[in-house]
């Protein structure tokens, strides 16, 4: 343990140490920041760029008192080890341990829940609100990155936020790209510190006044100011959403951020109407591996701090992977294929697609609403658009989904990547509840493949579709089945058994199981003698095989890595209850809760969605049924 960060428990330590101290805390929380990370893998390089700039909002800020609400959250890490949790971050996104991302429930100081991004604004003028109405005299600040910003909820909280002229809100754009712009230096220091000092305040104030009596040498003497500080500071956009614009200034140099921050708060609680800060900082700053490869480092797996991350040996592919290698080749195939990500291209697998097929990558932001409609927009146009985004992403696209693409009955394809549990990243990274909200859909198809080779296959064939279709597979890779490479399309809606029931008990049990617990459940089914289907389809399902499996069998068992309710299982009965048939059944899936962060195989356990899980639920419902 440093010297100096080791006697920070809380801000209120922190807000104990002199000026002078500060630039030497923030170098020893870098490095506790790298050493800790190193152990248990997390974000990295978007947590080095903040850390002066947290230890500076803590120190001016009144926190938990002031509220500060960190966008996304992958870049709170110094907020955690200078709020109390330091001694925790050995347990940082480990099952029982603290979340990667701020949780409500965790602290005080997490005073708002976020993991997807562009909240913050939103969150923190609802906050700003509810405090002035319980007549409470504090700041709301949010922290946003350039990234979050790209966010139509970001621009719509700014949109709403601009009309309250008294409201104490600050707005920090966190510009982490990957070199400091030119602007930033003695001169941006010296213009946002008087911009947001006393003197310009009170003169830009009386100047107001007086020129109320003329306005159209007001408006003159606005539009004036306006454009002589556009010619040193992009902020007209902020302004006119009626925002005090201020900045850009380094977000690593503590003498500038600290009176700056001063100046802003005391604006804010003043009653000079919302404060829109905008500092410049660097990925990886302070930690030259990350500085030279910030994407390597966003979020690395355990390393050596000394080496840093070195090239480990070929395991087998991920699902991510299969899918990246499929668009390149279906690509290759049909011209009218196009690829959108909603800002994750390393993510979602699409580096090579963009390297081959520049034309005809789209990175659209974090824009997932957008990204969908745009991907309606081209299909109108006869390209197949391909969509590749994590199912909780999808989520802030619903509305898009079936307004804009499923109603009118255009050709997208969604690969949903990170589908069901994700381990590390929690429950709001979480893909549980697609099969729910998809299936229920008219004219949306959806197919969960068993393993990676089935998963080129589907990918095939929802792209031969002319329908809107989704294809879900798991983070990380499956049982390593060999890929090949032909792009084989599978008969729509059909499953297949992959093992039948020998009889050797009184009572038969048939597993109907969705994407990769097939295999959990063949293993189960080796203990129980029981029957097994690979359904791959959960729109259309394969109602047939359904049928005939439950006239055959005493018990009908479904088993999918999502939400039980109105899920692939809650498919089975309704197709069974269509068909009139009764028998007794068992659903397996998530609880119906929020399934929290750990290890991926020690969570499946957890759920009992594991072979030994699988296999002691249905004995125990047999024994029920004796």
């Amino acid at each position: 343990m440093t010297d100096l960060l080791k006697t920070i428990n809380s801000p209120n330590d922190l807000r104990l140490l002199n000026r002078e101290q500060l630039p030497g805390l923030a170098e020893e929380l870098r490095s506790f920041l790298v050493d800790s990370v190193a152990q248990t893998g997390g974000h990295l390089s978007s947590n080095l760029g903040t850390v002066e700039l947290t230890v500076a909002l803590h120190y001016v800020l009144q926190t938990p008192y002031d509220r500060l609400i960190w966008d996304v959250g992958h870049q709170s890490y110094p907020h955690k080890i200078l709020t109390g949790r330091r001694d925790r971050m050995g347990s940082l996104r480990q099952y029982g341990g603290i979340s990667g991302f701020p949780r409500r429930d965790e602290s005080e100081y997490d005073t708002f829940g976020t993991a997807h991004s562009s909240t913050s604004i939103s969150a923190a003028i609802g906050m700003a609100l509810g405090a002035k109405a319980q007549g409470e005299k504090r700041v709301a600040a949010a922290v946003i990155g350039d990234g979050a910003m790209t966010a139509g909820m970001a621009f719509e909280a700014l949109n709403n936020g601009g009309i309250h002229k008294d409201l104490p809100l600050v707005v920090i754009l966190n510009d982490n790209d990957m070199s400091i712009s030119p602007a930033v230096g003695a001169l941006n220091r010296y213009l946002a510190r008087l911009m947001s000092g006393r003197f310009y305040a009170a003169t830009k104030k009386g100047l107001d006044s007086m020129l109320s009596i003329a306005p159209p040498l007001r408006e003159f003497a606005k539009r004036l100011e306006e454009h002589a500080k556009g010619m040193v500071v992009p902020g007209t956009i902020f302004e006119e959403f009626g925002f005090n614009y201020i900045g850009p200034i380094d977000g690593h140099d503590l003498d500038s951020l600290i009176p700056t921050l001063e100046n802003v708060r005391r604006l804010a609680l003043n009653g000079e109407g919302p404060q829109f800060l905008h500092v410049v900082t660097k990925k990886g700053q302070g930690y030259k591996l990350a500085e030279a490869d910030p994407i390597l480092y966003h979020g690395p797996g355990k390393f050596d701090p000394a080496q840093g991350i070195t090239p480990s040996a070929p395991t087998k592919k991920t699902f991510t992977q299969v899918f990246g290698d499929w668009l390149c080749d279906m690509a290759a195939a049909d011209k009218r294929l196009v690829g959108i990500t909603p800002a994750m291209r390393e993510g979602s697998g699409m580096v090579e697609f963009e390297r081959r097929f520049p034309d005809r990558y789209f990175d659209v932001g974090i824009a997932e609403q957008h990204a969908v409609t745009f991907a309606g927009g081209m299909a109108c146009e006869g390209m197949k658009p391909v969509v590749a985004i994590y199912s909780t992403f999808l989520q802030r696209g619903y509305d898009q989904m079936i307004h804009d693409v499923a109603l009118q009955d255009l050709p997208v394809v969604f690969a949903l990547d990170r589908s069901g549990l994700v381990g590390a990243d929690g429950a709001t990274h979480a893909g549980a509840y697609d099969i729910p909200f998809i299936r229920c859909i008219p004219n949306m198809l959806l197919m969960a493949p068993a393993d990676e080779a089935e998963c080129r296959d589907l990918l095939t064939t929802a792209f031969k579709q002319n329908h809107p279709s989704a294809v879900r597979y798991p983070r990380g890779a499956g049982v390593g089945a060999v890929v090949g490479q032909e792009l084989k399309e599978l008969p729509l809606g059909k499953g297949e058994v992959r093992r039948t029931s020998k009889g050797l008990h009184k009572k038969k049990v048939a597993i109907l199981a969705f994407g990769t617990l097939l295999y959990p459940a063949l293993a189960a089914a080796e203990e129980l003698d029981a029957t097994v289907a690979n359904m791959r389809f959960i729109k259309p399902l394969d109602a047939d095989l359904v049928v005939r499996l439950a006239k055959e069998h005493d018990l009908i068992v479904t088993v999918e890595e999502g939400a039980i309710g109105g899920g692939a299982g809650s498919a089975c009965l309704e197709a069974l209850a269509a068909a009139g048939v009764q028998v007794p059944s068992l659903l397996l899936g998530l609880p119906d809760r929020f399934v929290d962060h750990g290890d991926h195989g020690l969570l499946m356990k957890e759920c009992g969605l594991d072979q030994a899980g699988i296999a002691k639920a249905i004995t125990a419902k047999l024994g029920n049924m004796a």
